[in-house]
């Protein structure tokens, strides 16, 4: 008698999952930084549980930057560039070495990595698809453009504020993972993007996204909201205060 075979068996696909040690970041006076911890697993029907990559990356800012030029013998500052789209805070912390992950595409397209952030000088740039590689930058500062993004990127990376650890990403167990990333007193306030992908064989195969949210606390963020909602009334106020500390320091020094 013919015995009917079972039925295969379908594959659990891989999936990666993760959560922050705490989601909320509060900056005081006294802040010195902090250090955010990333717990995560890897499920999946295969042994091998692949390469993790964290990116966290803070709200975007402005960066305005200029570099000295001798004019007739002076050193004075140029023409002041503007980037746009930089992250205020920016960290990719993985199992290994980005280049050993994916490849240049693949990084360039997900903006994986300080070298792949579109960081652009909209008034000076237009994008082109080359290479295969879209949104890529050709910019009206011609060979200079490069050396621009260069001096942005190291500048922040001088403060803390853009890292990259090619072993920030550990395996504890089978499938368990750990990432510590370091958030500098310069952080900038806001809302924190924390985006955690798996990856096999040089492809993303699993996405994780988490939130983080730094803000201040106490009279720092009494001020803060009252600069950014209120700003003429700030500013006034300032005024104000700084012309009283000043009339009275110089009627102190008078009476001695």
């Amino acid at each position: 008698m013919a015995v009917d075979a079972a039925p295969p068996v379908a594959k659990t696909p891989a999936a990666v999952s993760a959560a922050l040690t705490e989601t909320e970041v509060r900056v005081a006076s006294n802040f010195r930084g902090a250090r955010i911890v990333l717990y995560g697993a890897v499920f999946g029907p295969s042994d091998t549980p692949g390469d993790v990559v964290v990116i966290v990356r803070g709200p975007e800012q402005p960066v305005r930057i200029a570099r000295k030029v001798r004019v007739a013998g002076l050193w004075l500052n140029s023409r002041p560039v503007v980037f746009h789209g930089a992250p205020g805070f920016y960290i990719a912390a993985s199992t290994r070495p980005l280049d050993d992950i994916a490849r240049f595409r693949t990084l360039r397209e997900l903006n994986i990595g300080v070298d792949h952030l579109p960081i652009r000088a909209p008034a000076e740039q237009r994008v082109e698809t080359r290479y295969g590689v879209r949104d890529v930058v050709v910019s009206s500062l011609g060979p200079d453009y490069l050396l621009w993004r260069q001096a942005v990127v190291r500048l922040k990376e001088k403060t803390g504020l853009y890292a990259a650890d090619e072993r920030g990403v550990r395996f504890v167990d089978r499938g368990l993972f750990r990432a510590e990333i370091a958030l500098p007193a310069q952080a900038p306030t806001g809302t924190y993007e924390a985006d955690i992908i798996l990856f096999r064989n040089g492809e993303p195969i699993s996405v994780k996204h988490r939130t983080l949210t730094v803000q201040k606390v106490g009279i720092e963020r009494t001020l803060y909201l009252w600069a950014h909602q209120r700003p003429w009334a700030y500013g006034i106020v300032s005024m104000l205060a700084a012309l009283l500390i000043g009339w009275g320091a110089s009627f102190l020094f008078r009476r001695r």
